[in-house]
């Protein structure tokens, strides 16, 4: 289960930001969550739980801001949402996209800190 590697990594993150600002408390992380990220979301919230244990993060939340996969359609010359992560074809147009503009994200974009 690669998501408690990857919350363990979240929650290290987290605590050297935190201690950088004076020690503040953290209350939340925001990530985002790609659709192509290879990470299970469910996995990845109760990981963070065990993750937080025993840290300056117990008791802080996790908040998973979900991106659908978008790819540059070189027909249609526009960004496309894909109905599906399996199916890298226009939805417009029906042509096959292999730019994918979106969607690979696991990324960290913000902490809520308490003072």
């Amino acid at each position: 289960m690669h998501e408690l590697s990857i919350a363990m990594s979240i929650v290290e993150m987290a605590e050297e930001e935190s201690g950088q600002r004076g020690g503040a408390r953290v209350s939340a992380v925001h990530l985002k969550l790609g659709a192509l990220a290879g990470v299970v979301k469910a996995a990845l919230l109760s990981s963070y739980e065990m993750a937080c244990e025993g840290t300056v993060l117990q008791g802080s939340r996790l908040v998973i801001e979900e991106l659908p996969v978008v790819a540059h359609c070189p027909k249609c010359l526009e960004p496309r949402t894909l109905d599906s992560p399996q199916w890298f074809i226009c939805p417009e147009c029906k042509s096959p996209i292999s730019e994918i503009v979106q969607g690979r994200e696991l990324q960290v974009f913000a902490l809520e800190l308490q003072e």
